[in-house]
């Protein structure tokens, strides 16, 4: 029983620290996924409220230094969405509520 309620916890608490993360967005009538071009994102979604370079980061092998961004879109429905790009790619999209 006692070992049924820590599980059950746990699972909880993991799924409430991965509700801001989502792998694709709607914009309007389209979607937007992880691994898509900030140029596509940009057409489907428009105009960002702000970009943020965030810095650069090195490639894997240590040969390229790519471009580190955040843009954030809202609020909408008191959302605010923030979409972070490394090297012109898509690779995270969070939710958070504005204030």
């Amino acid at each position: 029983m006692r070992g049924t309620r820590l599980l059950s916890g746990l699972a909880l608490a993991i799924a409430a620290g991965q509700a801001g993360a989502a792998d694709t967005l709607r914009c309007g009538s389209q979607l937007i996924s992880v691994g898509d071009r900030s140029s596509e994102v940009l057409q489907k979604c428009g105009e960002p409220v702000s970009r943020d370079l965030l810095g650069y980061k090195r490639s894997a092998n240590k040969r390229e230094e790519f471009q580190v961004e955040e843009w954030t879109y809202g609020p909408k429905g008191g959302m605010y969405q923030y979409l972070r790009f490394e090297g012109n790619r898509l690779v995270q999209i969070n939710s958070k509520r504005g204030n």
